[in-house]
């Protein structure tokens, strides 16, 4: 099938081509069918550029329906920046926003209200940011529950890829309990908010990698009053971009997910 998207700003992202689902013996239904196994197989991701945020949304709910529906053969992980963006998530606070959404327009950022875990957040240019859309239970599964799979244990794994990620560039990270997310001393690295949907993942994680880290002072981010924003070039790791950064977050992912590789598929 075809999910397109034509993405504004440095890339175009086009048509993104994504396998059908072929029926087997068992056929090729929704989330209870015996469907060829594809979990050990290469973890598909694709790099899309920039993207506005309303538009990476829909397409992230577009190729969520196919691989609930058993459509869509594989699980993808997008790869992509957004313009400056504003999100705020189901346990959002207002007071969380400063001086409130329309002076964050104002300085030239869009707002969203997003249906994704977790409070106000920003994206924006020189951040990594990766939707996986994953069949959960294929991933993560939860003995005698063949339907359902272990968020906890996802959100885990997606912390434990920024950690390597950042390690990769001499960058130290790692957890902050009870916060979801990934962080260097005080100061928070990357931002993780999910949703699950009928078995399947939406939204992820954003990694700062060269990010303007003055938009975070606009917000109390994450819901965090005493936390500040970093990122790796603020940590010393200079010369990067998030394009040059997603196939080592990809493979990092690839493992935390127990597959063999993570293999790029541009779009077409």
């Amino acid at each position: 099938m075809v999910l397109g998207l034509r993405a504004r700003g440095e890339r175009s992202a086009g048509a993104l081509e994504l396998p059908r689902a072929r029926a087997g013996r068992g056929g090729a239904g929704g989330l209870n069918s015996p469907v060829i196994a594809v979990e050990a197989a290469p973890l598909r991701w694709t790099w899309l550029g920039t993207v506005p945020y309303r538009e990476a949304w829909s397409l992230q709910q577009r190729i969520a329906e196919a691989r609930r529906s058993g459509e869509l053969a594989e699980d993808v992980v997008l790869m992509l920046e957004h313009p400056p963006v504003y999100t705020m998530g189901r346990r959002g606070d207002r007071a969380h926003l400063g001086a409130g959404p329309e002076q964050l327009v104002a300085s030239g950022a869009d707002f969203v209200d997003v249906d994704r875990g977790g409070s106000v957040t920003f994206h924006g240019p020189g951040q990594l940011v990766a939707y996986p859309i994953v069949r959960l239970a294929g991933v993560f599964p939860i003995p005698g529950h063949p339907a359902h799979g272990d968020v906890i244990r996802y959100l885990r794994a997606l912390e434990q890829a920024v950690i390597e990620t950042a390690a990769t560039y001499g960058v130290a990270a790692e957890r902050r309990p009870p916060h979801t997310g990934v962080w260097h001393g005080p100061s928070k690295l990357a931002s993780i908010g999910v949703k699950v949907a009928g078995g399947v993942t939406l939204h992820g994680l954003a990694l700062n990698v060269s990010t303007d880290l003055g938009w975070f002072t606009q917000v109390t981010a994450c819901g965090i009053a005493d936390a500040d924003a970093t990122s790796l070039q603020s940590l010393g790791a200079a010369g990067l971009s998030p394009e040059l950064v997603a196939p080592i977050l990809a493979a990092a992912l690839a493992r935390g997910f127990g597959r063999l590789e993570a293999r790029p598929s541009p779009p077409s």
